[in-house]
């Protein structure tokens, strides 16, 4: 019996992929609106909370928040221990609309509050030299972004998302709001947030083959 070419078995296997996909989007109940969330602001539709999928690499982790801590070091002068309380009361706070687009092909759209991540690295002397920022988290996931997109973007970490104190499924006490980013750049349950001068540092999915600018714009995949 003759063989299908690897190539046309793939092919196979994504067209079935998007057509389960495609089944699950038109045939599954909407999800369901938690008590308290807006789905609307300044115009702008906002998708349900409870519509995201947690995606973590151990199944989302439990935090302790009265023993959280959120470290601010690497190339600083200053390295820091925060509270969650701490990070919520010295930083000023700010909102903006952002789409959470993933590799699995859906994206979601919500409202999100939360603090600068530059404030907190300039808050510890942010050094001169560094090129790229290394975030952590609570289940050992990292990704990495370039200074000048979390300065330039004032990138958030964001610890509620449609008016809603951010569930533990998609990063309690705080998720990075990586704007027109892939989902993996999306860190969430943050526990670190370093300096770095390495600009080529890969992360958990980086360094499996996804790319590390990690733009919307591209392929996900590649070097």
């Amino acid at each position: 019996m003759n063989r299908l070419p690897p190539l046309l078995i793939i092919a196979v296997l994504v067209v079935a992929g998007v057509w389960a996909w495609d089944v699950h989007v038109h045939f599954s109940p909407p999800p369901a609106e938690l008590s308290g969330e807006l789905r609307e602001a300044n115009g702008t539709p906002l998708d349900s909370v409870s519509a995201y999928r947690e995606n973590s690499i151990h199944g989302p982790p439990s935090v302790d928040i009265s023993s959280y801590r959120l470290a601010v070091g690497g190339d600083v002068a200053r390295p820091l221990n925060y509270s969650y309380g701490e990070v919520l009361d010295g930083f000023s706070h700010e909102s903006r609309v952002a789409t959470l687009s993933c590799v699995e092909g859906w994206d979601e759209t919500s409202l999100f509050e939360g603090v600068a991540v530059i404030d907190l690295l300039e808050a510890s002397n942010l050094s001169p030299d560094a090129t790229t920022v290394v975030f952590s988290a609570l289940d050992g996931y990292t990704t990495s972004l370039p200074l000048s997109v979390v300065r330039d973007r004032r990138l958030l970490l964001a610890y509620r998302i449609n008016n809603l104190t951010l569930p533990q499924p998609l990063g309690y006490p705080f998720i990075l709001v990586a704007d027109d980013r892939w989902g993996y750049k999306w860190c969430r349950w943050v526990t670190g947030v370093q300096a770095s001068t390495d600009s080529k540092y890969r992360g958990f999915w980086e360094s499996r083959g996804y790319t590390n600018d990690g733009a919307v714009n591209r392929s996900f995949f590649g070097p």
